[in-house]
């Protein structure tokens, strides 16, 4: 029996990727993805936090992708998610939207095979001066994200008036905000535990509209 069965307070290891979509280094959105990362931390998971800047990549087009493959950028998101167990997008929000350079991210690791985003769990966050703290945004990324098979957890995180949420050592003012964000990180770590080391048996995977994948429609060029 492994030791995390036999103590619940030890944990099976997984490695999170913790992206920020914005591309300012210190915008409100890359403070949260910091703090997340030092959450998922101090449960004992394995973090590497990056931002969008990390992996540019020009605008999706498939002819340059037939002339030239897929850009830096690309595989090296790629490769990124390849080495971690789950991912979590800390994005901005863009007009009631994602910003366009994530959602152009998506298009281009969409091409992969075997898709980098399928079956992999993942989780989102956002942070605005408004007061509904980027969510609007968010439900429109769990969209591509669902549809090429990403487990998006269905607990998201929107921090409102984010401009003043945070100290000066990048914490949050509300401690009730600050165990909410840390009760989140310690759901979905476990459920990434869990997907990782005590997994289901399944003998196919089927789509939550009743579709069974078929190669004559997994990708539809436009």
């Amino acid at each position: 029996m492994s030791d995390s069965l036999e103590n619940p307070t030890t944990r099976e290891p997984v490695r999170v990727l913790v992206l920020s979509a914005s591309l300012r280094e210190d915008s409100l959105n890359s403070r949260l993805a910091r703090l997340t990362a030092r959450c998922f931390e101090g449960n004992d998971a394995i973090v590497e936090c990056r931002s969008m800047s990390d992996f540019a990549m020009p605008l999706f087009d498939q002819d340059d992708e037939d002339a030239t493959g897929f850009p830096p950028g690309a595989e090296a998101l790629r490769t990124a998610l390849d080495q971690h167990d789950a991912f979590v997008i800390v994005s901005p929000e863009y007009n009631a939207s994602m910003p366009g350079s994530l959602k152009n991210a998506i298009d281009w690791l969409s091409r992969f095979r075997p898709q980098p985003f399928n079956e992999r769990q993942c989780m989102l966050l956002s942070a605005s001066p408004s007061m509904v703290g980027g969510n609007r945004g968010l439900w429109a990324l769990r969209i591509p994200l669902e549809h090429l098979g990403a487990r998006v957890y269905p607990d998201m995180f929107s921090l409102s008036q984010a401009h003043s949420a945070f100290d000066e050592r990048g914490e949050l003012h509300a401690s009730d905000l600050h165990a909410r964000l840390d009760q989140t990180v310690i759901a979905f770590t476990d459920l990434v535990e869990a997907a990782k080391h005590y997994p289901c048996v399944k003998s196919a995977w089927v789509e939550f509209l009743g579709e069974r994948p078929d190669p004559a429609v997994d990708r539809i060029d436009a």
